[in-house]
């Protein structure tokens, strides 16, 4: 897109997307100056997501040792006013990543919450009821304490339907963060629509308040809303552009 040079290129693969739904007062003071919540059906989501990074290339250079590894993150969504309409993406709150150079680099670039742990993940494919499936496992360790997202799904994909449930939480092509001196920064995400699979099964099990923080155990403490599977696509991400700080909040 123009203004946004290409930065990073990788695949993101196997994507666990696990969502929940939360009152819109325990987001409000996240939500960074000229964005908006992004509401699906009048409710606000937070979501879970475990996926794996896959041949990472920052200015078209692989990083040695650095290619391949998990992440999971944990965002929400909003949206911006822009002069061909709106802008729907996400604000993340806390990204996992395995590696104290990514999680530093990431800090210093875009300055998102990236934090270095153990982490781990678990793929199989077998049969459940009669149908074939796939079984995700993303695994973190904190203070000794494992912490893990889950999902089965089945094998079977689908490309997101436009205006549906899955397309809310998976076709989500800008990315906003907050530098320390207040301006927000807005990336872009270049990739093709995705191939889903709604969950069979779906868990979180993880210290909440431990990882993520005490204002979100109670939306976090309770079965997903819904999840899904995605297979995932090449994507290339842009350099983030400071916003203008005279640029009005958005407006319904």
């Amino acid at each position: 897109m123009n203004g946004y040079a290409p930065f990073l290129r990788a695949e993101w693969r196997d994507l666990a997307i696990l969502n929940f739904e939360i009152e819109q007062v325990a987001l409000e003071t996240l939500v960074p100056r000229g964005l908006e919540l992004d509401p699906l059906q009048g409710r606000h989501y937070i979501s879970i997501i475990g996926f794996r990074f896959v041949n990472t290339r920052v200015l078209g250079v692989p990083i040695p040792f650095h290619r391949d590894f998990d992440e999971v993150n944990f965002r929400f969504y909003v949206r911006r006013r822009a002069a061909e309409g709106w802008r729907h993406g996400v604000v993340f709150i806390k990204e996992l990543v395995p590696r104290r150079l990514i999680a530093f680099a990431a800090r210093v670039l875009y300055n998102e919450p990236y934090v270095a742990l153990p982490m781990r993940h678990r793929f199989e494919h077998g049969e459940a009821n009669g149908v074939q499936v796939r079984f995700l496992t993303y695994a973190w360790t904190l203070r000794g304490r494992e912490n893990r997202v889950s999902l089965t799904s089945p094998m079977s994909l689908s490309p997101t339907r436009e205006g549906s449930d899955a397309a809310f939480f998976a076709e989500r092509y800008w990315g906003y963060s907050v530098r320390r001196d207040g301006t927000v920064l807005e990336y872009h995400v270049e990739r093709p629509r995705w191939s889903v699979a709604a969950a069979c099964e779906a868990q979180l099990a993880c210290d909440v308040a431990a990882v993520y923080g005490t204002r979100f155990v109670q939306a976090l403490g309770v079965p997903p809303a819904s999840a899904f599977f995605a297979a995932g696509s090449e994507v290339t991400l842009s350099r983030g552009i400071a916003l203008s700080a005279n640029r009005p909040a958005a407006t319904k």
